[in-house]
């Protein structure tokens, strides 16, 4: 059973929603944390509605927070309850986008996710297992996990921006050329890429400016 995703929401700008961009959130924060971005995003996406959704579990690292799956690492789970934790917030996931282009009348090419961190991980798990290609995914400080059966399970291959700071000592840089490389092995031909500088594990200007181009361009608001 699919556990719905309590979600903050900001109307487009213009009053006309022609586009939506969806923010999933690191480990331990929740969708406040990256609904700021919405500010900055908005005048140049006036007819983009934003959603923030919480991710579905309490995070035991984080009392105040949640998180998408368990982290072996942080909180001493095992890889088994990891992967189970993955699959059923997945499951969520694709429940919440599909509540949203039935609920708002968008097609998949009209919607646009934005990761962080464990919100990257989902994503890159997500998106390419849905029937329908999305937008694309904006993919900042996060890795892709379970490479080795993407291209067996890939059944569309969105775009995919992936940036990183080169300064992160949370989830290593190398990430970003991994995930880059394991993508065009399994077939993708629109793989994008980033590296902020001097930047740790965070979303600097220059890594927005990038994004907001991807996602222009994606949703035809260039």
């Amino acid at each position: 059973m699919t556990r719905v995703l309590n979600s903050e929401r900001r109307e487009p700008a213009s009053g006309e929603m022609r586009s939506a961009v969806v923010f999933l959130h690191g480990y331990g924060a929740n969708g406040t944390d990256l609904m700021g971005l919405a500010d900055q995003l908005a005048e140049h996406l006036p007819d983009t509605a934003f959603f923030a959704p919480d991710a579905p579990e309490d995070c035991a690292g984080a009392p105040m927070g949640f998180q998408w799956f368990p982290i072996p690492w942080i909180d001493g789970s095992s890889e088994e309850e990891s992967n189970a934790g993955l699959e059923h917030a997945a499951a969520d996931l694709n429940a919440f986008l599909d509540g949203i282009m039935v609920d708002e009348d968008l097609l998949p090419e009209q919607v646009m996710v934005l990761g962080f961190s464990q919100g990257t991980m989902i994503g890159l798990h997500v998106l390419p297992r849905r029937e329908d290609a999305v937008a694309g995914l904006v993919a900042f400080s996060g890795r892709l996990l379970l490479s080795e059966s993407l291209e067996d399970e890939a059944i569309c291959r969105p775009p995919v921006l992936l940036v990183h700071g080169d300064q992160d000592d949370v989830v290593p840089v190398q990430s970003l050329p991994d995930a880059a490389q394991a993508l065009q092995n399994a077939g993708w031909k629109e793989v994008f890429a980033h590296i902020q500088k001097g930047t740790g594990h965070g979303i600097a200007p220059d890594g927005l400016e990038v994004a907001l181009a991807f996602m222009r361009e994606r949703l035809g608001a260039a």
